[in-house]
């Protein structure tokens, strides 16, 4: 861990550089072990294992009946983040006024909703006199101005956020890797990635480190990190809470959905955490927010469901295991008297290629590739920087020569154009009619949720980078905006593992034989599946997961 974290070190005697930003992690680390040491000395009958094993509902219902402190809580979440960061590497700053949150948390005459939680923070996520990176080395020493609207909301309900969180450089990835802190790891095994791109957040809280965490989500980048470390996170539709100060891998563009969301270990906790958010704070601290408070009785109701379900886009082959977790989930909700109904996907592969490539990148890349200049990371990215900046007419020649042998190659390369004004409207107008067209269906077939698979099992690290193609089964619902979240449904068996042997995918290319290798190795880790509803129905889609978690 100690060569990942120096991984980054380029321009080691640089002030301001990276250097300067691991001896800052390395003294955070250094606190909290004084803090957690400190308190243990003083409270020596505190039992921390009893309070990390509460589950946030009770735990925040025990803080505000003054039946828990909260520095307890605090401290012993802190011993813990401080192991599992050591473990990980996933923390990259203690957050030092949290300290002083705490001593004011004990005088609050109103104890909000998250009255003494801790609440670990992704890096992107603007916390007043912190740098949000992007894992870039030019963001260091930038601290933000105020906290982002999330993090005031969480404060005034009275959390306690304690901790930043490692990120992908760009965070358009779904690894936890960058110059500054190197890489992060899954807490289940090391050798795996935690997903991206909110990995440290979905390291931390699988390893039991943080009891909340708040990430965001633009292809997969909160229900990855879940997937993979065994835990829950939802991503809401792009506008239910407000993504006022939190930074983006691709500003201003609209054509695919970000959303920012909770990580928590199961579904009541991000109930939890929704309920506390969705408040008049926030729709006053942001009033492009629509003003829509945590729906109750949606999330409460037991009337059965009309479940549509599909095992494959055609796009990225699941593997065995993700099949499975499909027709078990699937299964048990039969049994338990909802209805299924099989739901036909088609042309995924547009999707990803005309809408969320062409869409992100629709000035050809250029906006994005020029946040690398100076902080080029060989592998992954290098083959899209060339490609952003090779002239027109050799990506339309690379592309036909191309289609016939790896026509996702292909795809990708014609994606990468340039686009007028006139085409980037065309465009959105494209996506919003697809997007009608798939309510039509779903409205068609009168269904209240849908099942889908989940990328999985957690990929071993430095995978993602040469995997892009395989976020098709998350990215499709950030082009629809629709609420999506992950629960974790099994584990990976040597029968899984058997069955990979035989795995072709559908192109039989490069990319299809890679995830084979991606995928293998991985028995006993977590696979999840995922839940959606309509726009806006977050409390459904929570209701649906809670559901399946029972199960």
């Amino acid at each position: 861990l100690a060569q990942g974290r120096r991984a980054g070190a380029l321009g080691r005697a640089v002030p301001g550089g990276p250097a300067e930003a691991q001896e800052r992690q390395e003294r955070s680390l250094v606190r909290m072990e004084e803090l957690a040491r400190r308190f243990r000395e003083q409270h020596p009958s505190v039992n921390a294992v009893s309070i990390l094993s509460l589950p946030l509902p009770e735990l925040s219902k025990k803080l505000r009946d003054g039946s828990l402190p909260p520095d307890h809580v605090f401290y012993a979440y802190v011993g813990k983040a401080l192991q599992i960061a050591t473990e990980t590497n996933c923390i990259t700053e203690f957050l030092q006024e949290s300290e002083t949150q705490l001593r004011k948390a004990k005088l609050m005459e109103k104890r909000g909703l998250l009255y003494g939680v801790p609440v670990s923070i992704k890096d992107s996520i603007d916390c007043q006199g912190h740098d949000s990176t992007l894992g870039f080395i030019k963001n260091l020493n930038k601290p933000a101005a105020e906290d982002s609207v999330v993090v005031q909301v969480l404060k005034r309900q009275g959390a306690i956020p304690f901790v930043k969180t490692n990120v992908p450089q760009s965070l358009i990835s779904y690894d936890c890797k960058n110059l500054i802190f190197g890489q992060t790891c899954n807490p289940l095994l090391y050798t795996r990635t935690p997903g991206g791109s909110s990995g440290g957040e979905g390291a931390l809280v699988g390893g039991g480190g943080s009891i909340l965490g708040i990430g965001t989500d633009v292809g997969g980048s909160l229900r990855f990190p879940a997937a993979f470390c065994g835990i829950c996170a939802i991503k809401p539709t792009g506008n239910r809470l407000s993504k006022r100060g939190i930074m983006s891998g691709v500003v201003g563009q609209k054509a695919v959905a970000a959303a920012v969301g909770p990580l928590a270990k199961d579904v009541d906790s991000l109930a939890v955490c929704l309920r506390a958010l969705l408040s008049e704070d926030m729709f006053s601290l942001d009033s492009t927010v629509p003003p829509l408070p945590f729906n109750e009785e949606v999330y409460s109701s037991k009337k059965p469901l009309r479940i549509g379900y599909y095992e494959t886009d055609f796009f990225t082959m699941p593997s065995p295991a993700m099949r499975r977790a499909v027709r078990e989930t699937k299964q048990l909700l039969e049994e338990a008297g909802h209805t299924l109904v099989p739901f036909e996907l088609t042309n995924v592969d547009h999707v990803i290629f005309n809408y969320c490539v062409r869409g992100m990148f629709a000035d050809g890349g250029r906006s994005f590739v020029k946040k690398f200049k100076g902080e080029m990371e060989r592998g992954g990215i290098g083959l899209f920087v060339w490609l952003a900046e090779a002239p027109h007419w050799l990506k339309t020649l690379l592309s036909w020569i191309a289609k016939p042998f790896v026509p996702r190659l292909s795809s990708i390369i014609r994606s990468m154009k340039e686009n007028t004004v006139d085409e980037v409207w065309g465009l959105h107008h494209e996506i919003e009619d697809f997007c009608h067209q798939f309510i039509a269906q779903w409205k068609k077939l009168n269904l209240d949720v849908m099942l889908c698979p989940m990328l999985g099992l957690a990929l071993s690290i430095g995978y993602p980078a040469k995997l892009s193609v395989a976020v098709s089964y998350t990215m499709l619902y950030n082009a629809l905006d629709f609420p999506a979240g992950v629960v974790p449904v099994t584990l990976a068996t040597e029968e899984d593992e058997e069955e990979l042997k035989g795995y072709k995918g559908y192109y039989r290319d490069w990319w299809d034989r890679t995830l084979a290798k991606a995928f293998r190795g991985g028995v006993g880790m977590p696979v999840a599946v995922q839940c959606v509803a309509l726009p806006w129905q977050e409390e459904l889609c929570l209701r649906f997961m809670k559901e399946v978690e029972t199960l």
